[in-house]
């Protein structure tokens, strides 16, 4: 039988360590998301690989807030953070600063997350919308292109924080994170 390790076992990294370590080249952008949960998770998620950043825009919350905590656990004291009013804002700047903009949408000529390919040396960003609506159209319209995840059963989407999870994994792996 295989034994639970401890939280003392695990090797993990503090504060000040993390925030000095080489981050993943990803930004992940929250495009109104209105879940306070959803949000949390994906900073938990983002520590979990070292993002270099979200951007919340828009209805999105930020912390601190009681109800991100309850989902990211601390991850928004360690993953860096910014705030845009608008996600076509996150977009214009992260183009000017060199990221390959990309949103996760289901569009025409999108590209499956499975044939997702990077550039090593290329920074991205990944913009995740409204749980409702999904990723505003001037969005995608602004982006580089748009990422699909492919589904089988009779729902057309995912939950956005499990999308991020998806997604960052994705990244994670193709950028070298994972071995």
């Amino acid at each position: 039988m295989n034994r639970k390790k401890l939280v003392t076992e695990m090797g993990r990294m503090g504060r000040e360590e993390f925030r000095a370590v080489r981050k993943l080249p990803l930004v992940v952008v929250l495009d109104n998301v209105r879940s306070l949960h959803n949000v949390g998770s994906v900073f938990r998620t983002s520590d979990a690989f070292r993002v270099e950043r979200i951007i919340l825009c828009g209805i999105t919350a930020t912390p601190p807030s009681a109800e991100i905590h309850k989902t990211a656990l601390g991850a928004e004291d360690t993953v860096e953070w910014q705030y845009f009013e608008s996600a076509i804002e996150a977009v214009g700047a992260l183009r000017s600063e060199g990221f390959k903009v990309l949103s996760i949408e289901q569009c025409e000529g999108s590209i499956a997350l499975q044939d997702l390919a990077v550039v090593p040396g290329d920074s991205y960003a990944v913009v995740l919308g409204n749980e409702v609506k999904g990723v505003q159209q001037s969005v995608v319209d602004a982006s580089d292109g748009a990422i699909e995840i492919p589904q089988f059963g009779t729902k057309h989407s995912l939950n956005v924080s499990v999308t991020a999870g998806m997604v960052i994994w994705e990244f994670a792996k193709r950028l070298g994170l994972v071995k």
